[in-house]
């Protein structure tokens, strides 16, 4: 049975970590494909620059990477995120997803209902994995 990650990785007791990610299928990543001779090199500085800016969005250093024709590697460093206020979260998950409507108005410092102000909360807990009522 999987483990789930949140009980694989302990960042206290290491935030580096040694990832992989392979194609499938025999699928081709980056470099010429010998089966068909076209070329996928332009790929490389796609998977680059989309590394670089899952970084910042994670609070994730890239400390090495290396992209092989149908698999990659890279080595991370986790950051603590417990210096990020909530608005800083929730801007950095508006990068990847679209936010509810209350969540955007918060990030804008409109005025929110008391109820709103707990729906705020609700995707943080759990994106940020801290309990309700957490002040930060």
């Amino acid at each position: 049975m999987a483990v789930a990650r949140k009980h694989l990785i302990s960042i206290t007791d290491t935030p580096y970590y040694h990832i992989i990610n392979r194609c499938v299928r025999r699928a081709f990543l980056c470099g010429r494909d010998a089966s068909t001779n076209k070329s996928y090199e332009h790929r490389r500085q796609w998977i680059v620059d989309r590394m670089q800016f899952l970084a910042g969005v994670f609070s994730i250093d890239i400390c090495a990477y290396a992209i092989m024709h149908n698999h990659y590697h890279l080595v991370l460093k986790v950051n603590s995120i417990n210096d990020l206020t909530d608005k800083q979260v929730l801007s950095n998950w508006s990068e990847l997803c679209i936010l509810p409507g209350y969540c955007q108005r918060y990030l804008c410092a409109d005025a929110l209902t008391a109820f709103e102000l707990k729906l705020v909360a609700l995707p943080l807990i759990e994106w940020v994995d801290y309990p309700i009522g957490h002040e930060r």
